[in-house]
């Protein structure tokens, strides 16, 4: 599975648990660690983590592992590793403060479909 692959199915799957407001940043050319971000979020803390764990079950019936997992005991910001896709889910006032699509800015957006 190529990695936008990955992406766009990671957001389908955040998709299916009511994640809001989704997007898929391609940094392949600005970084060297992962070539797409996942990012949504949700108005509550149990939401994020249904969205989370929805991604990992899913993704494994796929045969995708993540490689780390943070942020599920606490809801506010989960991070989904899976090497060259990393999903964040954030709890909605945590998005915003965070930022990602400001910091990074010079990746080019692309939509998701739901």
């Amino acid at each position: 599975m190529q990695s936008l692959e990955l992406a766009q199915k990671a957001a389908f799957f955040a998709l299916e648990k009511k994640a809001e407001k989704p997007l898929i940043l391609d940094v392949s050319q600005l970084t060297s660690f992962t070539d797409y971000f996942v990012i949504c979020e949700a108005p509550s803390e149990r939401q994020t983590q249904a969205i989370g764990m929805n991604i990992k079950e899913e993704l494994g019936k796929l045969g995708k592992k993540p490689l780390s997992l943070e942020g599920f005991e606490q809801g506010n910001w989960i991070l989904c590793d899976y090497g060259d896709v990393v999903v964040h889910i954030f709890l909605d006032t945590v998005r915003f403060h965070y930022n990602l699509e400001g910091f990074w800015h010079e990746a080019k957006i692309i939509p998701c479909e739901s």
